[in-house]
């Protein structure tokens, strides 16, 4: 393992904390704050990716409006409307591709599609956070950074065995194994200590937000190898970008938004 890089990753990893544990000290509008302009720097990265993507610029800003409408929707206690502004940013996706196509016939649809699947990825993901309690978020956000973190050493010290090798190369069953181990072994210690519940309804939760982090994870692996690029983006050292450090989370949090509806856990 190299340690240089292990020391960026642990450093990254610590000065990202700072973004969740603001919001958990003041949530209100200064979590929708913080979600919104998170969403929308991620949403930027994801959009990056397909480079060279025509119009780049307009489907970046149009990002950010929609992704501020969408969670802005949501926090004002209005979920209803957030299907009526997904509808708008499809016609204004559309109007994107005529205004194009009129200048070039061999214009093609591909930023609006673009435009509207990262909006679906990244801010419609994770605006469940708004309605989530701190204990939730601690737990949604608890549960992607140990199955990532087990699952990274379990395998750098043990795994020989790839597990998809295809999608994600370095990605072994050892690792997979440590990761959702070590999940659901957290969750039912923090289930214990603060939610409700038995042990084996905490030990189900933290074996679904497990396979939920691990799916989310192989999701973007193989998105960036269909896209032949290694990172999403250089932003943070060791890591890489934004999307790569949260990809599991994108998968987490809604699977936790779901679950929760069937049993309540706080």
């Amino acid at each position: 393992m190299d340690i240089s890089l292990h020391q960026k990753r642990v450093a990254t990893a610590v000065g990202l904390a700072a973004i969740p544990a603001l919001a958990l000290v003041f949530q209100g509008w200064v979590l929708f704050v913080v979600l919104a302009l998170f969403c929308t720097f991620t949403l930027w990265e994801f959009y990056d990716m397909f480079s060279p993507l025509p119009g780049v610029g307009t489907v970046k800003s149009l990002g950010a409006v929609f992704t501020f409408l969408l969670l802005g929707a949501y926090a004002a206690d209005a979920p209803q409307h957030m299907l009526m502004i997904f509808v708008a940013a499809f016609w204004a996706a559309a109007i994107l591709f005529l205004v194009r196509f009129t200048r070039d016939a061999t214009a093609s649809f591909k930023p609006g599609m673009v435009l509207l699947a990262g909006l679906v990825y990244i801010p419609l993901n994770l605006h469940f956070f708004l309605s989530f309690s701190r204990h939730e978020i601690l737990l949604v956000i608890g549960a992607a950074a140990i199955s990532d973190t087990a699952a990274f050493y379990s395998g750098t010290l043990w795994g020989k065995k790839k597990i998809w090798p295809k999608v994600s190369p370095k990605k072994s069953w050892v690792g997979s194994l440590g990761g959702l181990t070590a999940c659901m072994l957290a969750t039912t210690g923090f289930g214990m200590a603060f939610g409700l519940g038995a042990p084996w309804q905490w030990l189900l939760l933290g074996a679904a937000l497990n396979v939920a982090a691990q799916m989310g994870d192989f999701f973007e692996s193989a998105l960036k190898r269909s896209l032949h690029i290694k990172d999403s983006s250089s932003i943070l050292p060791g890591h890489g970008g934004l999307l790569d450090r949260i990809d599991s989370l994108l998968l987490v949090v809604p699977t936790y938004g779901l679950i929760r509806t069937v049993h309540a856990f706080f």
